[in-house]
This record gives C-alpha cells, sequence and structure tokens, in this order.
C-alpha cells in the first residue's frame, strides 16, 4: 500500500448509487410540494436569488421532504418552508472557507471515500479536537455537509457519518447543548441527507453522552445508526482508511486536503461560489451559458452578521455566526423519515449520538 493525501473524487468502479423509485401519486405530491417551494423564492433580483434556486433544482430537494414528512403533503409544506428561512437567514452555502479552515487543521472532520452505494463518506475523529467550543465549530461542520452534498454522485442524496472515538476524552468530546443543536440543524434543515452513521472505538465512559442525547434522535435517524459494524461490508477496501482494516493508506496534509476539497466543490475562500471545472465539462452548452451564478458572501445585502466570538481561538479571532436556537430547548420532530434504503447493520444499541463539532 501506497500513502496518499489524495481526496477520492468519485465512488470506486462498479459503484453505482441505486435510484429511488416513486408511485404516480407519490410523483404528484413531490411536484405539488415543488411548485409551493417555488413560489415561496425570493425575487430574481434579489442576490442570493441564484443560490436559493441552486438549491431548490437540486432533481430529490422536494421528494426528501415529502420522505420526511411521511407523504403528509402539508407537513411536508412546513418542513421545506423552514429550511428555506433558515437557508435565506444563516446561507449556509456561502460560510467562509477561510474563517472555518482552523477547525480543519487536525483532520477531526474528513471527507473522503464513498461506501458501496455511492454515499460520500464524512469521518469523525473525535479524539482529534484542535478548538474551544464555539459557534465556528458548528459552521465548520455545517460546511462540511455542504461539501458532502457538492460530492454527491448523481442518483444519490445522502451521505454516511462514522463516529471514531479513537483516544477520545470527556474534554474532546462536544457538550450535550452542541450535539443537540446539530442534531437539531441535521435533523430540521438536512432531512433525509444522513443515509448511515456508524459509531466506533466507543468508550464505556461516554455512554451517559448518548443517554442525554437519546430522547431527542428521529427514530428513523436511530435506525440508521449502528454500533461497530463490519465496515468491510459498507465500504470498498480501497475507499477504507488501513485504520479501519482497510487499503486506503491515506495520510492527511491540511492545506493539500482543503485545496482538494474546495476545488472539486467550487469554493473560494470568501465563501463565494463558483462552477467547477469538472462539472461545466460535463454539461451542455447551453446550459454553461445559462447556468446561475451564485451571489458571493460579500456581496448579498443580506448576509448574516459576523460578530466576535470570546471562545474563538487563534491570533486573529476569525468572527463567527451566531446560529438559531430552537424555540424550545429542542424540538425535533423526526427531521427523517421514512424507511427507503435503511439496513440493520451491526450492534443496536438503545441511545445514539450523531456527531462531533
Amino acid at each position: 500500500m501506497t500513502k496518499t493525501s489524495a481526496v477520492f473524487p468519485q465512488p470506486a468502479p462498479g459503484v453505482k448509487p441505486t435510484p429511488r423509485v416513486y408511485t404516480e401519486e407519490q410523483k404528484a405530491m413531490i411536484e405539488e410540494l415543488r411548485q409551493y417551494a417555488l413560489s415561496l423564492l425570493l425575487p430574481e433580483t434579489d442576490p442570493y436569488y441564484p443560490n436559493e434556486r441552486r438549491w431548490m433544482e437540486e432533481p430529490e430537494c422536494p421528494a426528501r421532504y415529502m420522505r420526511a414528512a411521511k407523504w403528509k403533503l402539508d407537513d411536508g409544506k412546513r418542513r421545506i418552508k423552514g429550511t428555506i428561512e433558515w437557508r435565506r437567514e444563516y446561507k449556509p452555502d456561502l460560510i467562509s472557507a477561510e474563517h472555518v479552515k482552523i477547525e480543519n487543521d487536525s483532520g477531526k472532520i474528513l471527507l473522503n471515500g464513498f461506501d458501496y452505494d455511492g454515499r460520500p463518506i464524512i469521518t469523525m475523529r473525535v479524539g482529534r479536537q484542535n478548538t474551544q467550543p464555539s459557534e465556528r465549530q458548528i459552521l465548520h461542520l455545517i460546511f462540511c455537509l455542504e461539501r458532502a452534498i457538492d460530492y454527491m454522485p448523481e442518483g444519490q442524496d445522502s451521505m454516511l457519518i462514522l463516529v471514531d472515538y479513537k483516544s477520545a476524552t470527556l474534554k474532546s468530546n462536544p457538550s450535550i447543548s452542541t450535539a443537540l443543536k446539530v442534531l437539531h440543524i441535521l435533523q430540521d434543515h438536512y432531512v433525509e441527507r444522513l443515509g448511515r452513521a456508524i459509531v466506533t472505538n466507543l468508550p464505556m465512559l461516554l455512554n451517559f453522552f448518548f443517554k442525554g442525547i437519546g430522547p431527542f434522535l428521529d427514530p428513523v435517524t436511530r435506525e440508521k445508526m449502528k454500533f461497530n459494524p463490519n465496515l468491510h461490508e459498507l465500504i470498498p477496501d480501497e475507499h477504507l482508511e488501513v485504520e479501519f482494516g482497510g487499503k486506503f493508506d491515506y495520510e492527511f496534509d491540511p492545506d493539500s486536503y482543503w485545496e482538494q476539497i474546495c476545488r472539486h466543490s467550487g469554493v473560494n475562500a470568501d465563501g463565494s461560489r463558483y462552477e467547477p471545472e469538472w462539472k461545466r465539462t460535463q454539461m451542455p452548452q447551453q446550459e454553461q451559458e445559462e447556468s446561475p451564478k451564485p451571489v458571493d458572501s460579500e456581496t448579498s445585502s443580506t448576509a448574516p452578521d459576523l460578530v466576535a466570538d470570546d471562545d474563538d481561538v487563534g491570533s486573529s479571532r476569525a468572527p463567527s455566526v451566531q446560529l438559531p436556537r430552537a424555540s424550545k430547548p429542542v424540538s425535533v420532530k423526526g427531521g427523517s423519515s421514512g424507511k427507503e434504503g435503511v439496513e440493520v447493520i451491526g450492534e443496536e444499541e438503545p441511545n445514539v449520538l450523531v456527531a462531533s463539532a
């Protein structure tokens, strides 16, 4: 095995996502939700309109909200309206790469590789925490979720999150309040984006943490989370890192990794977007010419305010965006629902957690 710092841009050869199949009744409901969501879009003259349109035009966008709503149209409308408002206010697709890069320096959250269903893999190594708790940690996680979406191949709209607790301590583990905030964002605004969630090397010392967050987990999210499964059954050996028993001898280089991720996604340092070269070469000429150019994070008149955060680390203390808080401490009513594509793998646990920021 040869060491490499390369980030996989696509799934392993022969891996192809299985397209979802909907009934005619479901297709009609999806289209009705799509038309409702389009009616909520900003005026075309608004600087953020191209970004909002780009999000809405993702093929499975309305379908995910209908699946999450268990095919109840009114609930689907409520959910998608809430996400549109959240994205409009906090602009997760325009988070400054430069602002959150320090969070990446230890490799605590890495996007690299694909599972057997073509899902991009986000690996969270809790033991590599390198900063103090702050809103920037949450922004960094959201930035990674957005990049995972950029990496999804055609026909795939979910990701695999692998949480590795090797060398984790009470100090490096996120607080329950941070975990609940992450859970709120993931379940409410990235609905049906979690295809699988795997937890490995969990020490007994941290069991209390899962008990604290377990009641707030949507039942379907809980079902998608497994402890210590056989990773060879989920991930091709060529995309499974050596430390997990695979053949992928990945050597983390923070600058190389960050450059590859941002270039593939078409993200500038300030968070503004551009159409990456690999994608433009796949687009018909007319579509290239008509392709909307998302707004620059600095030119948008509705960009979120940046405020100094006492918890930010580093000499420059970069500003951070204050994220929304649930009207109640955490009122999670399910973000992801429906059991399409859910497998029962590995060991079951009664109380489960999602992620580490």
